[in-house]
């Protein structure tokens, strides 16, 4: 993800999208202490090349036991709402059996080869160090936060939604905390620059890994619609392909680097590219099976393979 600071810097560099600057060289905007790293539209990323080069550890911590936390924010995702023939309530079902059934998962696997408390520059853990463990479950809980949502919610809103969230449901160093926003109702940039992003925020517990998640279906086939399943079906295949594309995306992001700040990275590459990021968009992006449904993924990459992949 293109790593920038700030809603002014998110409003202002988000439109460019110049390539990612090297990891040691990441600008932080004057005063502000967090980082934002947003996942790109597919009109955005056209043409961009992936990289190449690994990921390296730069001393931060990673989520060695994942957990993820959801607020569905507003009172839409109860009064229940519709779009391109399919329901919110389907919505919510997809994007929760995804996160609930990824853990244990050859996908998620994926993850667990990066670690934390080795030395900064180390490219392949082996048995050193504390690696992310693949835990069954990791969906930890759900809520539905009746605040209402502006029509245009700022970074800030949504920290706040995320800090709320912890509140209802607890701290926990090794959880992102997804807030997902109702149709119609999303931060600037959506659609026309980026799908999501992850950030990290302070909360009473201690610094909060969060991600924010605008309704995917939306932005069409700019934020994964039909991405890998050129079809419907009635679960939510094809129409609802961007909530696992793009979700998993974030997670894997936030799981091995989930304090994106100065001097908090865990891995990136040389250009600051996340293991998202480096496979962004992949002409390789398939479906996989996660419980008793299949959900579309896209690849992650791995030292180990020196490459995009799936498992």
């Amino acid at each position: 993800m293109k790593r920038i600071v700030g809603l002014a810097a998110t409003l202002t560099v988000a439109l460019s999208l110049a390539a990612p600057a090297p990891a040691s060289t990441h600008a932080f905007a004057s005063g502000s202490p967090t980082s934002l790293d947003f996942y790109p539209t597919r009109t955005r990323w056209a043409g961009r090349p992936h990289t190449t080069s690994p990921l390296t550890y730069n001393g931060g911590a990673v989520e060695p036991a994942p957990a993820v936390y959801i607020s569905w924010w507003g009172p839409e995702w109860a009064t229940g709402f519709s779009t391109g023939g399919y329901t919110s309530t389907q919505a919510i079902s997809y994007t929760t059996d995804f996160f609930n059934n990824v853990g244990g998962s050859s996908w998620e696997n994926i993850t667990s080869q990066y670690c934390q408390g080795v030395a900064t520059g180390t490219i392949n853990c082996g048995s050193s160090g504390t690696h992310i463990q693949n835990l069954t479950g990791q969906l930890q809980g759900t809520w539905n936060d009746m605040t209402a949502v502006p029509s245009k919610p700022t970074q800030s809103d949504i920290a706040s939604a995320a800090q709320r969230l912890m509140q209802h449901v607890g701290y926990s160093a090794n959880a992102t905390y997804f807030v997902f926003t109702p149709s119609g109702k999303s931060m600037r940039g959506f659609t026309t620059s980026w799908c999501a992003w992850h950030s990290v925020t302070s909360s009473s517990g201690g610094s909060l890994a969060y991600a924010y998640m605008p309704y995917q279906p939306d932005a069409g086939s700019a934020c994964g619609a039909n991405f890998v399943n050129s079809t419907n079906n009635s679960y939510g295949n094809g129409y609802f392909d961007g909530f696992s594309v793009v979700g998993g995306h974030e997670y894997a992001e936030a799981e091995t680097d989930p304090r994106p700040s100065a001097g908090s990275y865990a891995w990136t590459d040389s250009g600051g590219n996340e293991i998202g990021d480096k496979c962004a968009w992949s002409s390789s992006s398939t479906d996989i099976t996660l419980g008793s449904h299949s959900y579309a993924v896209q690849p992650l990459w791995s030292n180990a393979n020196s490459g995009c992949v799936t498992s």
